[in-house]
């Protein structure tokens, strides 16, 4: 983990014209745009916030003290942290796999067996809350889920009438408690070593508050299924066109998933072999064809182009067109290139921190609030859990946020004699739960990303345009991200579940 042991004293520093506050400029501008693009004017457009980003980028250059070449040595910087290349691996390898089991008729079978069992639209979320809080636990990626499930059960739901802004919310639920429980999560080793506590006895004392906010979750959920409930999509064609109850083969695809993922192998190497699994099945089985998964849709006119697609392996791969429809196709291809514009935004975002933390913004904050608010053990845990939700709201990657505010979490808790098990508790459950609430978050734009896919795609030809959720009204319905924030408050306030230094010792904390 180099981006939690790195030296700042040894980074780039920079200083800002009414001073350390308006290193936050850039990152403020975006959540401007963002609320304005998103919110006002309903424009759920991943693209325009990549540009709300770049503006926002060059407004702080004109505001830097100083060459203007440091401030972009700073970006520089940003861009190549190592959290933001884990984000996107896990976006593209997920989406990938998504995209695959899509095509292979997954939301069909699910259609299907939601049908079978008689699972109505109103207990559809409460379920899909729970199957993807699983997923996320054995896989330890909330952002994995978030994309898969959105691309796999979020269709399903709403072909039997689920409300799509609470479907969407569901999903996000159960990737908060994957993202805060796992023990293979970034979120969940960063809080652990930060604070000096194993994970293992982290992820143990964090379960009561875990639990407590999930069954309030899917409690609400049941109720909220019930309350805005529609009825089925009236596609039965395209459904009855698709593959049926031989999609929920895909089940065995996702079981390796997480197999190998609880196992302890590399989240890519545990994604990879299920993508393996479920290119193998859809072949077998006549689920799809090489060419929904791969296919050079080359110009029907192009030299070679015949003489190729007459070869029987390379003709599989090889889709005649006119020619104003060449390109590049299939499920892979799909499933990685959705993702494209999220990705920018992404390493732009993490530079944008990178600049808050060199100009000194993330220390003003910090120093305020220690200095003049936590003067006493519960106000300093209402200030973690305060502060944690604010840098949260700027940094909107959430390992990358966890990072920023994990030394001032140390610091004030050891002032209070606070223990590392309850620091590394109150660190990760609003990193984790934020990051999926907030319009601008990046697991919530992951699962944008993986809805806008869907539009026109081969697999749900029935879903439009009309159809995505704005990121701006999914936040109310982030019930377990909700929940978890205001467990944490009132066990603040309480002392529900605080230990001290001499309690309990941690166990020596484990370097991964």
């Amino acid at each position: 983990m180099s981006d939690v042991e790195s030296n700042p004293s040894t980074e780039t520093q920079l200083r800002f014209r009414g001073g350390r506050l308006v290193s936050a400029l850039p990152i403020t501008f975006f959540i401007v745009w963002a609320i304005v693009q998103s919110g006002l004017l309903g424009i759920g457009d991943t693209t325009g916030l990549v540009i709300g980003m770049l503006v926002g980028l060059i407004v702080g250059l004109f505001l830097v003290k100083g060459p203007w070449k440091d401030y972009a040595d700073v970006i520089f910087e940003g861009m190549t942290r190592r959290v933001a290349a884990t984000a996107i691996v896990a976006w593209l390898w997920a989406g990938m796999f998504a995209q695959t089991i899509q095509v292979g008729g997954f939301v069909d079978g699910l259609v299907w067996a939601a049908t079978a069992l008689s699972v109505g639209a109103a207990l559809f979320p409460a379920l899909t809350f729970l199957f993807a809080a699983l997923l996320a636990t054995g896989i330890g990626t909330g952002y994995g889920t978030a994309i898969a499930f959105t691309g796999l059960v979020f269709p399903a739901g709403i072909l039997i009438g689920a409300d799509p802004v609470l479907m969407f919310g569901s999903i996000l639920s159960g990737a908060v408690f994957g993202d805060n429980l796992a023990p293979v999560s970034d979120t969940t080793i960063v809080s652990a070593v930060t604070q000096n506590a194993d994970i293992g006895g982290v992820v143990a004392s964090r379960v009561k508050y875990a639990i407590v906010a999930a069954a309030l979750a899917f409690v609400g959920y049941l109720v909220a299924g019930a309350q805005m409930a529609g009825q089925p999509m009236n596609v039965g064609g395209d459904v009855a066109a698709g593959v049926g109850p031989v999609g929920l083969v895909h089940l065995f695809s996702i079981a390796v998933v997480i197999a190998t993922a609880v196992a302890g192998r590399h989240i890519i190497e545990a994604v990879s072999w299920g993508l393996v699994v479920s290119v193998v099945l859809n072949l077998v089985l006549g689920l799809a064809g090489p060419s929904d998964m791969i296919a050079f849709n080359a110009p029907e006119n192009a030299a070679l182009v015949s003489q190729l697609d007459a070869i029987p392996l390379v003709g599989a791969f090889i889709v005649p067109v006119a020619p104003a429809d060449a390109g590049v196709g299939g499920s892979l291809y799909t499933g990685a290139s959705g993702f494209f514009p999220l990705i920018v935004l992404t390493v732009l975002l993490v530079a944008s921190a990178e600049i808050m933390r060199a100009g000194g913004g993330f220390d003003a904050i910090q120093d305020f609030l220690v200095q003049s608010v936590a003067t006493t053990v519960r106000r300093a845990e209402l200030t973690m859990v305060l502060g944690t939700a604010l840098v949260n709201a700027t940094v909107t990657i959430n390992t990358a946020a966890e990072i920023a505010i994990a030394p001032y979490i140390r610091n004030l808790g050891e002032r209070f004699n606070i223990n590392g098990y309850r620091r590394a508790n109150i660190l990760d459950a609003n990193t984790s739960a934020l990051g999926y609430i907030f319009p601008w978050g990046g697991g919530l734009l992951a699962g944008y990303g993986a809805m806008q896919n869907l539009v026109n795609s081969q697999a749900t030809p029935w879903f439009t345009q009309e159809m995505l959720v704005n990121p701006a009204s999914v936040f109310p319905y982030v019930f377990h991200g909700w929940f978890l924030v205001g467990v944490f408050i009132i066990a603040a306030w309480t002392g529900f579940g605080r230990e001290y230094v001499p309690d309990r010792q941690s166990e020596e904390v484990s370097r991964v």
